[in-house]
């Protein structure tokens, strides 16, 4: 990258100034973090003029998973009034809901005690970042920097990073669960991190049929892109059990606590969209015929939607007509009802998105 100047941001200099850097303490150790206190914003970044952020890092004192849903991530492009990027800290960073050692082609945490986002993101006339306390505790101590490319002129033709996280506790069977609402614009999925935390109704059955779906430039019935499975999605099959690989992995998978934690980023296999892009997971399990049943009868909600027996398995194809007594035997998949969250990244042509806003506090965090 030519024309272009090397920039360190954190607490000793926020601004990223040249030749400002270490003097909090007469060139010594002087600030290298700061307390955020409850209700708080600290500014990690306020640049002016062209450039690309290529990584960022923090660590936390407070690294519980409730802390990790209470500070928020913002980043402003060019002096937009909304951000375009807004998540929980600990999701942003592919941390969702806890923070383990893992590495991938953009996101790690090479002990399980610190944050590192390499994920390009350039801007054209100024970039801005902060980080808020929605909790009522203060967070004793945030440490950070942002590493950046100050230039003489914009990147032609950059799209700018955006982040999205939302979560429905209660999914409604039937109606697939949302990793990225519709969006307008031309950009790149870039990929996701989800949390499921799976009801206890449904006790230890499979919760991993649901297929991933991209409806991109105008679908609505139908999307253009469609998978074959929750763990096929993320690179496994037949199952999900933990692994952290360069594009894709699984960081949790805890049977006894029905929670599973897992990533796909499309960093070499690509997702480009012209007008606009809507993204999803449908919420579906599977089990036998006769545990099927047994939810049925015990009012669980559970919408069967395919049936494999032997013939079916053999013809490549699942086939279920609506309202047809369950057979004796043979694997059933149903739609269900389970908690999700997810955080998805992508660029996009303009500095800012019409997505919903980050829920409240409430509505992140894990009751205590």
């Amino acid at each position: 990258m030519s024309n272009g100047s090397t920039r360190w941001a954190s607490f000793e200099n926020p601004l990223a100034e040249k030749g400002a850097a270490g003097r909090e303490n007469h060139g010594a150790k002087g600030r290298p973090s700061e307390r955020i206190p409850a209700g708080a914003t600290v500014t990690l970044l306020e640049v002016e003029g062209p450039g690309v952020i290529h990584r960022i890092w923090a660590t936390l004192r407070d690294r519980s998973s409730r802390m990790l849903r209470s500070l928020v991530i913002r980043c402003y492009w060019d002096g937009s009034a909304r951000p375009a990027v807004e998540a929980p800290f600990g999701d942003f960073f592919c941390c969702c809901g806890h923070i383990k050692p893992f590495e991938n082609e953009w996101f790690s945490s090479p002990e399980g005690r610190s944050f590192n986002a390499h994920v390009p993101m350039p801007f054209s006339t100024s970039a801005k970042i902060t980080v808020t306390n929605e909790s009522n505790v203060a967070e004793q101590s945030l440490f950070y920097d942002v590493n950046l490319t100050a230039l003489d002129k914009p990147v032609p033709d950059a799209l700018y990073f955006h982040s999205h996280w939302r979560r429905v506790k209660r999914t409604v069977p039937g109606e697939d669960f949302e990793l990225l609402p519709r969006v307008a614009g031309r950009g790149r999925l870039l990929g996701t991190s989800v949390v499921v935390n799976t009801d206890p109704a449904y006790g230890e059955h499979w919760w991993g049929e649901g297929e991933v779906k991209a409806y991109i430039d105008g679908d609505v019935a139908l999307p253009t892109l469609c998978g074959t499975g929750t763990e096929d999605y993320i690179g496994t099959g037949w199952g999900q059990g933990e692994f952290s690989h360069r594009y894709q992995g699984c960081l949790l998978a805890d049977q006894e606590r029905r929670r599973w934690v897992f990533y796909r980023l499309h960093a070499v296999d690509p997702i480009w969209f012209s007008r606009d892009i809507r993204f999803t997971i449908q919420s579906m399990g599977g089990a036998y015929a006769n545990q099927v049943r047994e939810l049925l009868d015990r009012k669980v909600p559970c919408i069967p939607v395919t049936l494999v027996d032997d013939g079916a398995v053999e013809a490549g194809r699942f086939l279920y007509k609506k309202d047809e007594p369950l057979p004796e035997n043979g694997w059933v998949n149903y739609y269900r009802s389970d908690d999700y969250a997810a955080v998805t990244w992508l660029y996009l042509d303009r500095r800012e998105n019409e997505l919903p806003s980050i829920a409240p506090l409430a509505e992140r965090v894990d009751e205590a």
